[in-house]
């Protein structure tokens, strides 16, 4: 998809509030990456974020409107995450909605023409999953689109909110299912040390409501040639104190 470099936006109205530099569309020469918004007074919240990008060689602008295009702290990252040694264009917004959910997105712009390479929302959406409470003090975390099942053996919670959900042998009082939380952080990362980034993301596991973290998903992906596809995935845990 195209998108016309005269957008309709009022751009009097917008302000730059992240920028970076670096050649996007491959021609050898730096240009500059900015997103402009519209700032609210007296708050962090920032509306109507655009991605504007001006060829270091032309100084043209192209203005790209973004999906979800509201939040606060909206941040670049340029880093090549296919392998054909141009920098791509990485957009961090965080939402301000409970369970810290983020708005990311990624875009190449080889030899001008913007392409979306990551969408948060298609990721969510991709990978389904089941958060089913079983006895013995044990959560089954099962990814649905995979066939993977991990388990959590939440004893560290402690006693009192052990209390609440299982009786004195350790079986359910009734059956109860908790949920993954959307997208909440996505990093990139050279894991491979190859000067190709990957990405590392991170989805908080809930129990009975979405501050009751029990653990978190760590996905790691990597570009395909067409999308972004899963390496490996973990779920990790709090620790506990331990008595000495």
């Amino acid at each position: 998809m195209l998108y016309s470099p005269y957008y309709s936006l009022d751009q009097r109205t917008l302000m730059i509030v992240s920028s970076a530099w670096g050649d996007v569309n491959g021609d050898g020469i730096p240009d500059h990456v900015y997103l402009a918004g519209v700032t609210t007074t007296d708050s962090p919240f920032i509306q109507k974020i655009t991605l504007v990008i001006q060829d270091g060689r032309t100084g043209m602008f192209q203005y790209i409107p973004l999906t979800s295009n509201a939040g606060y702290n909206p941040t670049l990252f340029l880093g090549d995450f296919t392998g054909d040694g141009i920098k791509d264009i990485m957009i961090s917004i965080a939402s301000g909605g409970s369970g810290g959910m983020m708005y990311y997105y990624i875009y190449s712009y080889v030899g001008n023409i913007p392409k979306l390479l990551f969408d948060y929302d298609v990721f969510n959406e991709a990978y389904q999953y089941q958060v089913v409470y079983k006895d013995d003090y044990k959560v089954d975390v099962i990814n649905t689109t995979t066939g993977i099942k991990y388990v959590i053996d939440i004893t560290y919670k402690g006693q009192d909110y052990l209390n609440e959900i299982y009786d004195a042998d350790g079986k359910l009082k009734a059956p109860l299912e908790g949920f993954v939380n959307p997208l909440s952080g996505l990093y990139p990362i050279d894991f491979d040390a190859n000067g190709v980034y990957e990405l590392l993301a991170y989805q908080r596991i809930s129990g009975r409501f979405a501050a009751d973290a029990l653990g978190y998903l760590q996905t790691t992906l990597k570009w395909n040639s067409r999308n972004f596809v899963l390496m490996n995935q973990y779920v990790a845990i709090l620790g506990s104190e331990t008595l000495l």
